[in-house]
């Protein structure tokens, strides 16, 4: 389960919120409107859990941003908004 962020919109930092029911090798990227990587959050083996992350856009520009949760076969994207 990947979960909205929070706050969102957000400035300069938002918390990103995933639940992983079995172990798996995750990754946490997020991604601009062009679908360039900005950034790679979460990129390791994980057990089963809740986790959260904080994601902190100091040096990026207002605008719409992507990130995207990959665990095993499940891949799901959500959107988020950077308001400076």
């Amino acid at each position: 389960v990947l979960n909205q962020n929070y706050p969102n919109p957000f400035n300069p930092s938002t918390v990103i919120s995933y639940q992983i029911p079995v172990g798996s090798n995750v990754t946490l990227k997020v991604f601009d409107v062009l679908g360039n990587e900005i950034a790679t959050l979460v990129n390791e083996a994980k057990t089963i859990g809740i986790y959260e992350v904080e994601f902190n856009a100091t040096n990026l520009p207002s605008g719409v941003f992507f990130y995207q949760l990959r665990a095993g076969d499940f891949v799901e994207t959500k959107k988020m908004v950077l308001m400076k």
